[in-house]
């Protein structure tokens, strides 16, 4: 397959404008990247500026902290639903993770894919702030949820992916379910690297320059 058909093509800044939004839908189409990756708020008008692509559109929930309520999340992605989106990817409570509240953790992730059916899930675990004992099991929770991808990274906390992350996630779900890498991934030649363990998706800012 085809290197920018593994991105999701990214733009989840707080000073995001819709002049930027609009430019990396235009870029998603021209270099025929999988999907654009925004935050709520501009699903709507991303919609809008890939329809007629083959561009999805993929939208963040819970972003980047992840401590909404399961009923904020649930209504999160219900209305990026109702406003375009292919596909989902949601922010795991970290804190719930932390604490050992692995019921809560994989209840929250089943009712926020049985609201989007059979529309893409994949959830963030922001893999900076677990052990790798943690890693794993956060993995087994967000497969044994439902969800169809386990994300490392929001690229908002203290770090984004690393490969010792990804050969974790893949050593505990396998095949069962996709891995999406993403913060800090800026080359093809990391990209690649990504790839080469397993990942299916890689979110980044830099689509472009991995390509070029």
């Amino acid at each position: 397959m085809k290197l920018e058909k593994y991105i999701d093509h990214t733009l989840l800044a707080a000073n995001a404008t819709e002049e930027q939004i609009i430019q990396i839908c235009n870029e998603a189409k021209e270099y025929g990247f999988y999907a654009v990756c925004v935050n709520s708020g501009y699903a709507s008008m991303a919609k809008r500026n890939i329809d007629q692509s083959e561009v999805k559109l993929a939208v963040t929930i819970g972003f980047p902290l992840g401590v909404a309520s399961s009923e904020c999340k649930v209504k999160e992605a219900e209305i990026a639903l109702r406003d375009g989106a292919d596909e989902i990817d949601m922010v795991m409570n970290i804190g719930f993770m932390l604490d050992g509240k692995y019921d809560q953790v994989q209840m929250e992730i089943e009712e926020v894919k049985k609201s989007i059916g059979e529309k893409t899930l994949k959830v963030i675990i922001e893999t900076c702030y677990l052990t790798n004992e943690e890693i794993a099991k956060a993995s087994e929770l967000v497969m044994q949820a439902g969800a169809d991808f386990v994300k490392t990274s929001t690229g908002f906390g203290s770090r984004g992916a690393s490969l010792e992350d990804v050969k974790i996630m893949k050593n505990t779900v396998a095949s069962k379910i996709k891995i999406k890498a993403s913060g800090g991934i800026r080359d093809a030649e990391t990209a690649q690297k990504y790839i080469d363990l397993g990942v299916s998706r890689i979110g980044t800012s830099s689509g472009i320059k991995i390509i070029s």
